[in-house]
């Protein structure tokens, strides 16, 4: 699924409307339409619920719920806030059809919302040049303050579709967003979350000409936009899905090289092979009796690099350590990978940090999988906001030809090219110690089998994040450990 800019999604709205064609009046009553079904079958609508509208096309899709809600039973109190000498033609419209209906309340200043209803946000949308001002910043902060139940329409008002507000902004903090036909940029970034709420996006019918034919560099990963693993031949073997091998662990760390190891054997590699240090080889060979295991010379750290041969991806990083002697094998095996794809994780990760001349002798297209302190340690800075953050990774992956997981909530998954991919699956109990080795084995096994490196990616990080959905299922997030995950891969 493309995620467009504010503009790409009024230039869609505006080739529906002459390409289907349908009047702009039409198309508002389609998404005005969607939106009130989902308020109905979510049981959020209410007697006692207040719309509030500004005086544009956001504030015209409010006047349609208000008119729909009020036909199916659930009459609703609209206030308009006046905050502009004219409104708009469409705006225009939906008030005359509404007051044949139900009458309006026109307000100047903030009112006084009672904290048991449900509060529909119709004053500004998408299309938001400056920060909300006057009236609107009044109502906005009364409607913050008096706990109500608030649900924004396409997208909270005050807050900026696709670039950062100021800390001072008033922005409406929703329970829920109902965007429309795809997730705006503003949803998928950490520092809007009580901004954003839980959110939701309906379909409501745009030309899909105009999305398959405008290029975009930010997509939204979810089951219907997967990559897939080719399908396993009748007569197929352990070798047709390659050989793999993780090099992981140190003394008190070896559980990482075990979770690593489950997770990359039930996500489909032929063959695993773990270098681990002397002090994890009865370890392994107890926990993961389906993995081979190389014991390292040295009893609590790894030392070496075996021979690489015969390793079809190499996965590097978790429960490694920073010792110098491990130091010196990363150093050692970036001079042996070669073009091997490879993926560096954790103490890798941090290990480049401290060596950052090294990053230019990464294999083309390895597979970086930082969280967001250790990508700040990579790039030796922070930023200023999310989307400075995604600027700068897009920069970065393309500066040492990568492709960088960045985890989280919605990870992102950067090419070289500069495309940004957000993940739809995971949830706040994978904020756990391991999930990230998890991660690592799955991976690395997809990338043994031969997939482009961001296809693996990509796909590696929604079955992650869909085992963890899975797993908090079954025994809630807080009880959700990093070793339910690898029980709760399906492929």
């Amino acid at each position: 699924m493309k995620i467009f800019s504010a503009d790409q999604i009024r230039a869609w709205d505006a080739y529906t409307i002459s390409h289907e064609p349908i009047s702009s009046l039409d198309l508002m009553e389609r998404a005005a339409t969607a939106l009130t079904d989902w308020l109905l079958r979510t049981g959020l609508a209410r007697r006692d619920g207040h719309i509030l509208c500004g005086m544009g096309n956001n504030g015209g899709d409010g006047l349609v719920v208000a008119r729909l809600l009020h036909q199916a039973g659930y009459p609703c109190h609209v206030w308009i806030v006046r905050h502009a000498e004219k409104a708009s033609a469409d705006f225009e419209a939906n008030l005359a059809r509404y007051r044949h209906l139900a009458g309006v309340t026109w307000v100047e200043e903030a009112m006084e919302i009672p904290s048991d209803t449900l509060v529909i946000d119709a004053l500004l949308g998408s299309g938001l040049n400056r920060c909300a001002a006057g009236p609107l910043a009044e109502v906005i902060r009364a409607v913050n303050a008096s706990g109500s139940t608030v649900v924004s329409i396409d997208i909270a008002s005050g807050l900026f579709a696709d670039r950062p507000n100021q800390p001072d902004d008033a922005i409406i903090e929703p329970a829920y967003t109902v965007g429309f036909q795809v997730p705006k940029p503003a949803f998928l970034q950490p520092g809007n979350a009580r901004f954003v709420g839980r959110w939701q996006v309906l379909d409501i019918g745009l030309d899909r000409r105009y999305e398959k034919q405008t290029p975009a560099s930010r997509y939204f990963t979810d089951s219907q936009s997967l990559p897939s693993l080719r399908n396993r031949a009748v007569f197929a073997n352990k070798g047709n899905f390659g050989h793999a091998l993780l090099i992981a662990g140190s003394y008190g760390k070896v559980g990482a090289a075990v979770l690593a190891s489950r997770a990359c054997l039930r996500s489909g590699v032929g063959l695993l092979t773990v270098h681990v240090p002397e002090c994890g080889y009865s370890v392994l060979q107890t926990a993961v009796p389906e993995a081979m295991c190389l014991a390292d010379e040295h009893p609590k750290m790894i030392t070496g690099v075996p021979d690489l041969s015969s390793y079809t991806a190499i996965g590097v990083g978790p429960g490694l350590g920073k010792a110098q002697e491990t130091v010196r094998m990363l150093d050692e095996l970036l001079l042996k990978l070669g073009g091997k794809p490879a993926v560096f994780d954790a103490d890798a990760l941090n290990i480049l940090a401290d060596n950052p001349e090294w990053l230019t002798r990464l294999p083309k297209n390895s597979i970086l999988t930082p969280h967001p302190k250790e990508f700040t340690r990579l790039l030796g800075r922070t930023w200023a906001d999310d989307y400075e953050k995604l600027d700068l990774l897009r920069a970065f992956c393309k500066r040492y030809s990568v492709v960088t997981v960045l985890k989280g909530q919605h990870t992102i998954v950067a090419t070289p090219e500069g495309e940004l991919h957000f993940n739809s699956t995971g949830n706040p109990g994978m904020a756990t110690g391991g999930t990230g080795d998890v991660l690592t084995g799955i991976l690395t096994a997809l990338l043994a089998q031969g997939p482009p490196p961001a296809d693996a990616a990509i796909l590696g990080v929604y079955r992650h994040g869909e085992a963890g959905d899975r797993a908090a299922a079954r025994k809630g997030e807080p009880a959700l450990i990093a070793g339910d995950l690898p029980e709760f891969l399906h492929w």
